[in-house]
């Protein structure tokens, strides 16, 4: 067994691949139109499907927005450098909610940056040297 993907809604398909493509460096992996269900789905990730998780971006025809429930935390990415990340990500139009630093009671470095949909994702340094 393995996770194959998670999937969230997002309110303007195009803007949101652009974020996680452009901003976050990850590859457009398939998408596809269902006009019967009125809705498209878009794959994004850094690697091929048969061998990483990767995100579904889901897109509802005519729904130009969401709820954020507070169910739902955030996505994880690691990073070899979050402070660099955090840079990149303001250089290029990308939302910093969290600048990089030392994660509350730990030494781990860590940021929260938002997607167009106001999702979380926190970048996670690798090297804690």
């Amino acid at each position: 067994m393995r996770l194959l993907h998670t999937m969230i809604r997002v309110s303007d398909l195009e803007k949101s691949i652009d974020f996680y493509t452009r901003i976050l460096g990850m590859s457009l992996l398939r998408k596809h139109d269902y006009p019967e269900g009125k809705f498209t789905l878009a794959f994004v990730g850094y690697g091929k499907e048969e061998e990483n998780s990767v995100i579904e971006l889901t897109y509802n025809w005519g729904v130009d927005g969401y709820e954020m429930g507070n169910a739902f935390g955030h996505i994880a990415i690691a990073v070899d450098d979050a402070y660099k990340a955090c840079d990149d990500i303001k250089q290029n139009g990308g939302n910093v909610i969290r600048e990089a630093g030392p994660m509350m009671h730990g030494t781990t470095i860590i940021a929260f940056v938002t997607d167009p949909d106001g999702y979380k994702i926190e970048l996670i340094q690798e090297n804690q040297s």
